[in-house]
């Protein structure tokens, strides 16, 4: 079953327990896949979509200061686990010589295909520069 049949079949289950805030999360996120040009979505564009949605949030709650939301959480719940900042770092240690590249972002591109794109640019690109 694909991520975005998972997401429909939670929102049938969602409705049947009732649970109002998991329903509407889920019922944006079908509202954004209704937006997209095809109509079946890869298990990688729904990841997309989603990323986008946890991305217009974390910087509503920035803005708003408010503190994060069971919407978020639910976002999340169908992103892959991403990986923390130590262990970007040894596998950077590990697998990467920053001595190959003629500028360190330039190992970028190696990371985040290792990573499948899970990893946050942002948190890659602060390791990098650390290095």
């Amino acid at each position: 079953m694909g991520l975005q049949e998972k997401i429909r079949t939670d929102l049938k289950e969602a409705m049947l327990s009732k649970d109002t805030a998991r329903i509407s999360t889920l019922r944006i996120i079908m509202g954004e896949f209704a937006r997209q040009t095809k109509k079946e979505l890869t298990d990688k564009e729904v990841q997309g979509v989603i990323r986008q949605l946890v991305k217009s949030e974390a910087e509503m709650l920035t803005i708003s200061g408010a503190e994060s939301s069971d919407y978020m959480e639910i976002l999340e719940s169908y992103l892959p686990k991403q990986p923390t900042e130590a262990e970007i770092r040894a596998w950077i240690t590990d697998n990467i010589n920053i001595g190959d590249f003629a500028n360190k972002m330039q190992a970028m591109k190696p990371i985040m295909t290792n990573f499948g794109g899970a990893a946050d640019g942002n948190l890659v690109r602060k390791i990098l520069e650390s290095l």
